[in-house]
């Protein structure tokens, strides 16, 4: 399939794209910078090599042009880390956290502010030198109560449906109340 858009035509050239489900979404990529972000999970102090494409994506996309950001999570950090289903998640210490916010935004920031000086001759069109955006979750996140959130989001949620069986059933662990909290749990 021929692309209009220079960043699906590179990625497709890349052999990125298997397949696309919206061929509007190139036509909105050829004609106008799309913002978009990726998210990425502070319960470390460095980035892993799983973030690699999705970094390099964003990297890619400020390379033609687009609006690219880096999103830590810190207010999701503060939830712990949902890797270890079978028990207690790690809360991470609020310096901790710090500290691994810090460190990966660094990182971000070295990688993403250099996407324009790798091949400059290849750029589609003239970017401007402008930082790529890390922002983190719990600026906007943190000033919630528990309540305001419950007022706010959580009217728009059944919680029977939430306390269900198939839910209830999918943990049986004291980790299962915090599944419910977390933003990306694919259990509520």
């Amino acid at each position: 399939m021929a692309f209009k858009s220079s960043i699906l035509a590179d990625l497709d050239w890349r052999g990125l794209i298997f397949q696309t489900t919206h061929d509007e979404l190139d036509e909105l990529l050829a004609n106008e910078d799309v913002t978009l972000y990726c998210g990425f999970d502070p319960t470390a102090d460095s980035l892993h090599v799983g973030s690699l494409l999705p970094i390099l994506m964003l990297a890619t996309f400020r390379r033609h042009g687009h609006n690219p950001i880096g999103l830590v999570g810190g207010a999701t950090g503060l939830i712990g880390d949902p890797s270890g289903k079978s028990e207690e998640r790690n809360l991470l210490t609020s310096d901790v956290l710090y500290h691994n916010l810090v460190c990966i935004g660094e990182q971000l920031r070295t990688i993403l502010d250099r996407a324009l000086e790798m091949h400059p001759e290849t750029l589609p069109k003239p970017v401007t030198a402008e930082k790529i955006p890390i922002v983190n979750n719990a600026d906007w996140m943190g000033p919630w109560s528990f309540i305001d959130f419950l007022r706010d989001v959580g009217k728009h949620f059944r919680v029977g449906n939430m306390l269900g069986p198939k839910t209830r059933s999918s943990h049986g662990s004291k980790s299962e109340s915090k599944d419910c909290r977390t933003p990306s749990s694919a259990t509520c």
